[in-house]
């Protein structure tokens, strides 16, 4: 193999490791894996629910895999997919809102539940 011929295969590898690396950035910066516990409560909507985190942030919770009813109530460890609330949301909040309410970090779909009471305590 000549040197441009090496060269050029460099080249070709050096932009497949790249593009891979932006593939893998721009798929884990809309969702990561969470893991929080706290006081699961019923949300506003069927089928949705929301905790109050140990760090005093709000999360919406939905789980297809979950049977996050019968845990309402309870204190419990979550952990699923999570993926942060985007700035325009948190734009239409008000000052009042904001000050009676956690802030709401985001939404986790959970993969798994772990009951650490059975009260809120």
């Amino acid at each position: 193999m000549n040197r441009s011929t090496r060269i050029l295969w460099l080249v070709i590898v050096a932009l497949v490791v790249g593009l891979c690396l932006v593939a893998t950035e721009a798929n884990a910066a809309g969702k990561k894996s969470a893991t929080v516990t706290g006081c699961l409560q019923k949300g506003d909507e069927a089928n949705e629910f929301s905790i109050t985190g140990e760090d005093g942030k709000n999360y919406d919770l939905t789980s297809s895999s979950v049977d996050l009813g019968k845990h309402v109530g309870h204190k419990v460890t979550v952990t699923g997919t999570f993926k942060a609330e985007s700035y325009e949301k948190d734009k239409e909040g008000t000052e009042e809102h904001e000050k009676k309410e956690a802030p709401e970090a985001g939404d986790i779909r959970v993969t798994s539940l772990k009951m650490v009471s059975d009260s809120c305590k």
